[in-house]
C-alpha cells in the first residue's frame, strides 16, 4: 500500500540523532528504529519557530507569567472545537501533563481513599496512584465491537472510592469516547460521588473524520463541578520537550486544592514554552490539518499491513498516532524483545499493563514506517 505525502514537511525525515532526543538516543549507535515514546518526528509549524526566534533574539529569559492572550486563545479554542465554554480563571498552567495527574491524585484524595484507573493505560496513571500511596482499583479495558473501552461493570465502587481517572482519547487503544459512553461515566460519578480527572492530551488528534472529541466536563454542570481536565499542545504540535500543559478546573474548591498541592514543588512554565503554546494555538491550525491528513494515511497503511501479518491484530485507531498492536498469538516469549531484536523499537505492552501487546508510534516519515513494517514482516516470516 503506497502512501503519498500531502505535505513535504512531514516526509523530511530530519536527523534527530544529535538533538538530545530521548526517543532517538535510546538506540543510538544501533540499527533499531525508535517507534516508542510519544513524540513525533515532525518539525513544528513555522509560526512557532518564528515566535521562539523573536523571543530568543530579545536575549533575556527572566521570570515570566501566563500571557493573557494564551488564555483568550484557550477559551476561544474550547468553544470553537468542542463547544465547551470555559472561563480564563479555570486554567492552571503546568510544566507537563504527568505532574497534573500526580497533583490531581494527591490533592483530591487522602491516603485512606481509593482511585479508579483503567488498565491497560498510559503508565503514569498507575504510577501516580502508587507514588501517592493511594489504594488502586483497576477498571479493565476490553475490546467491545472492535473498540477498546473501559468495562466498569467489572469493578465495585467501595465507599472510600473518591477519584476516577479517565483517558479520552484512550492511550493506548486510540478510542474516542462517544457522548453516551461519557454519560455512563458521569452517571457512575454521580451515583458514587466521584471526582473525575480526565487526561485529554490527544483531543486534537482525531483520525476518524466523522468523530468529535467531547470533553467530559462539557457534558453538564455536574460534570464540570467534579472534574479536572488536562490538556496540552505538546502532542498536537510536537512541543513535549518544552513542557507546557493546562489543567482546566471549573470548581473553585477543587482548583484551590490543586494549586495548594503544587506550591513550592511544581515549577512555573518557562517563558519559551508560553511563547510556543501561544503561537501554536494562534497560527498552528493549517499545519495541524496537514498533520492529520498524513497520520490518517499512516493509520490506513498500518491497518492494512499489520492485519496482513500472521499472529498480529490491530483494531480500529480512532485517535492518537499510537497503534496498540495485539501480539498475543505471536509464538515468542516477549513480543517487545522480539521486534527490538528485529530492529524495531516499540513500547512494551507490559509498561501499560499487558505484555502481549506492543505500542507503535507512527508519527514519523513514511520511509521509516515502511522500514519498520518490513522488518516486522521479515522477522515474523522467519519464525
Amino acid at each position: 500500500m503506497t502512501v503519498h505525502s500531502p505535505h513535504p514537511l512531514f516526509e523530511a525525515a530530519i536527523d534527530r540523532t544529535e538533538s538530545n532526543s530521548i526517543k532517538w538516543n535510546k538506540y543510538k549507535g544501533r540499527d533499531i528504529l525508535p517507534m516508542w515514546v510519544a513524540d513525533s518526528d515532525f518539525p513544528v509549524p513555522e509560526a512557532i519557530t518564528d515566535a521562539l526566534h523573536r523571543h530568543i533574539d530579545h536575549g533575556i529569559f527572566g521570570y515570566g507569567q501566563p500571557p493573557p492572550r494564551l488564555a483568550e486563545l484557550l477559551v476561544e479554542r474550547m468553544q470553537r472545537k468542542f463547544n465547551w465554554q470555559i472561563q480564563p480563571e479555570w486554567i492552571v498552567y503546568l510544566p507537563g501533563l504527568v505532574c497534573g495527574l500526580n497533583l490531581a491524585v494527591r490533592s483530591l484524595t487522602t491516603e485512606h481513599q481509593t482511585v479508579v484507573s483503567p488498565a491497560p493505560i498510559y503508565p503514569p496513571f498507575i504510577s501516580a496512584v502508587k507514588k501517592a500511596k493511594r489504594s488502586l482499583s483497576v477498571a479493565p479495558v476490553t475490546l467491545q465491537k472492535n473498540r477498546w473501552l473501559v468495562d466498569f461493570s467489572q469493578i465495585e465502587f467501595a465507599p472510600e472510592t473518591t477519584l476516577l481517572l479517565l483517558c479520552n482519547p484512550l492511550n493506548p487503544g486510540g478510542t474516542v469516547y462517544r457522548r453516551d459512553e461519557l454519560e455512563q461515566v458521569l452517571y457512575l460519578a454521580e451515583q458514587h460521588d466521584l471526582l473525575i480527572c480526565s487526561d485529554e492530551i490527544h483531543c486534537d488528534l482525531i483520525l476518524e473524520p466523522n468523530l468529535q472529541h467531547i470533553p467530559f466536563a462539557s457534558l453538564s454542570e455536574s460534570a464540570a463541578q467534579r472534574s479536572v481536565t488536562l490538556i496540552s499542545p505538546g502532542k498536537t504540535f510536537n512541543l513535549a520537550g518544552l513542557g507546557v500543559s493546562m489543567a482546566i478546573i471549573p470548581n473553585p474548591t477543587l482548583r484551590h486544592q490543586f494549586c495548594q498541592a503544587r506550591e513550592g514543588i511544581v515549577p512555573e512554565v518557562n517563558v519559551l514554552a508560553y511563547t510556543a503554546a501561544q503561537a501554536a494555538y494562534e497560527h498552528g491550525q493549517p499545519w495541524l490539518e496537514d498533520q492529520l491528513t498524513y497520520l490518517r494515511l499512516h493509520q490506513q497503511k498500518l491497518a492494512h499491513e499489520i492485519n496482513a501479518m500472521p499472529y498480529l491484530k490491530l483494531h480500529q485507531i480512532e485517535a492518537t498516532y499510537l497503534a496498540w498492536i495485539d501480539a498475543s498469538a505471536l509464538p515468542v516469549a516477549n513480543p517487545f524483545t522480539f521486534f527490538e531484536q528485529a530492529g524495531v523499537g516499540l513500547s512494551s505492552g507490559a509498561d501499560f499493563g499487558n505484555p502481549h501487546f506492543v505500542r507503535m508510534n507512527f508519527a514519523c516519515s513514511t520511509k521509516i514506517l515502511e522500514q519498520a513494517l518490513q522488518r516486522m514482516r521479515i522477522a515474523i516470516e522467519a519464525l
